[in-house]
């Protein structure tokens, strides 16, 4: 019982019940509408109708009707003997009326003397105008009357008034018959809309309850489940198309994470070992303090190691995720490169590589200061570690218009052609020969931040690298909304120096 109360209450909750009533309303609304319309449609049609055969029987009456004896007798000219002319004229008769211009009756059917007969002023007053008039009026057995009214010009030259009517009887017994026709037929009709509302209804939701049937399917382990778009090129073709980009964001989005948890766990994994296996050495060999003390000053090595991690980590993370949000302002690029470059002299002297900077005069860009510092430390820093002694690091500076473009060009070791792809991806280490377990190797994050940071300015990085020849990386920053006054007021000095 309260199973089927459910599905009740769930059937009443639905889109399709509630497509299908407003199908069956608007179908409802529409066809009473209809119906009123068709109604006095027929009614408006049927008087002009009747009006068109009171004009014919006027002229007819012209034919037929003879005023004599000075305009005191009527007579009706017709073949007896002819039954057409005969029913003609049987049937001018029925409601019929003739007075002369005083208003004196002379001839009158009992039909419209039930009707009432004008008086003599009435007569007078509507004999000063020429048109017709058409009036309506009720006899005694409820029956209504269109009358024509309008002066008649005998063959004596004298004005007469003449009126002849039809009973809308007729036009009523249509029109009830249509009413009662229409009332049996509504019921009928919406019964049929509601039918149709209701197979409308569900083929148009076909499609909704598609993403709705893939949608309870998809779990975890199956992100990569499509909806077959349906060719329309319609609304619904849109919503399969966003669902179907949906789920492959929310694939991307897990396997992201899932490399993200592969990858940080490795990453802890890794120092955790080192500190463990290094206090567990010290507890079970370690004699004289020395000995404790080199193993507690490796084990804070690695815990350093652990928080530059983890802080790594959160900082990447809180970029991602738009919480790190980016204090941009007119930065004079040339300056910053520059000033930068002090910092770096001389680890590049110690490993005994050659720096070079080449810096085109005042280029400013919009951008975020701290984040274009570490961006170009980053590059700078991989460059001169991954350069052998001899060897040179340029670091150059162009404006490009629209562009500033930062090159930092090393001969270093380079970087192979299948690790092109990965060197942005968190944690992703190109393998180079010797630096395996070095201390400079790196947590793989710096190039992360580094497509982070561009990707915020809305600018572009491009790696071109060759095994044992070298790598350039190219970075292309617009200038963002600034005015040549800005430039030129933020561009302090050049300084292109080696």
């Amino acid at each position: 019982m309260f199973g089927s109360i459910s599905s009740l209450h769930r059937l009443s909750r639905g889109l399709r019940l509630r497509l299908t009533i407003t199908y069956v309303v608007f179908f409802t609304v529409l066809l009473t509408f209809l119906g009123i319309f068709f109604r006095q449609y027929l009614s408006s049609l049927y008087d002009s109708q009747l009006q068109a055969i009171l004009d014919e029987e006027w002229g007819a009456v012209r034919g037929y009707v003879r005023i004599e004896n000075k305009g005191t007798k009527v007579n009706w000219y017709y073949d007896r003997e002819e039954p057409e002319e005969a029913l003609i004229v049987d049937r001018l008769r029925q409601t019929f009326l003739l007075t002369d211009q005083n208003g004196s009756v002379l001839y009158f059917s009992p039909k419209y003397e039930e009707l009432g007969i004008e008086s003599p002023k009435e007569i007078r007053d509507f004999l000063k105008r020429k048109d017709p008039v058409w009036i309506t009026k009720k006899g005694a057995d409820g029956q209504t009357y269109l009358v024509r009214q309008q002066m008649f010009i005998a063959e004596d030259d004298r004005p007469y008034f003449v009126a002849i009517g039809r009973s809308f009887q007729e036009r009523q017994r249509i029109i009830e018959q249509f009413t009662r026709s229409y009332s049996i037929m509504l019921p009928l009709m919406i019964v049929t809309a509601s039918l149709l509302g209701w197979f409308m209804a569900g083929r148009a939701l076909s499609p909704i309850n598609d993403v709705a049937r893939t949608a309870h399917r998809i779990t975890g382990s199956n992100l990569r489940i499509q909806i077959p778009p349906r060719g329309a090129h319609d609304e619904l073709d849109k919503l399969i198309d966003a669902f179907n980009r949906m789920i492959e964001r929310l694939d991307a989005s897990f396997q992201q994470t899932k490399q993200f948890s592969t990858d940080v766990s490795h990453e802890l994994r890794t120092p955790l070992t080192a500190i463990r296996g290094q206090l567990e050495v010290a507890l079970l060999a370690a004699k004289t303090p020395e000995q404790y003390q080199d193993a507690i000053l490796n084990a804070l090595e690695d815990v350093e190691r652990l928080s530059q991690t983890i802080r790594a980590l959160l900082q990447l993370s809180l970029a991602e995720s738009g919480q790190l949000a980016l204090q941009k302002q007119p930065l004079d690029l040339t300056a910053l490169i520059h000033n930068l470059m002090e910092q770096f002299y001389i680890p590049a002297e110690s490993g005994r590589v050659e720096l070079i900077t080449e810096l085109a005069p005042g280029v400013v860009v919009e951008a975020d200061k701290v984040q274009i510092e570490r961006l170009v430390s980053n590059l700078v820093s991989n460059a001169i570690k991954y350069t052998p002694e001899g060897g040179r690091v340029t670091v150059a500076l162009e404006d490009h218009g629209r562009d500033a473009v930062l090159i930092v060009r090393d001969t270093g070791v380079g970087i192979p052609p299948d690790h092109l792809p990965h060197i942005f991806d968190r944690f992703y280490r190109v393998p180079t020969p010797g630096r395996e377990k070095s201390p400079e190797r790196g947590l793989g994050l710096g190039l992360s931040f580094v497509a982070w940071i561009v990707k915020e300015h809305r600018g572009h990085i491009d790696v071109q690298s060759k095994s044992g020849e070298g790598t350039t990386f190219l970075v292309r920053l617009p200038h963002g909304d600034l005015s040549d006054y800005e430039r030129q007021a933020n561009a302090s000095y050049v300084t292109p120096s080696s």
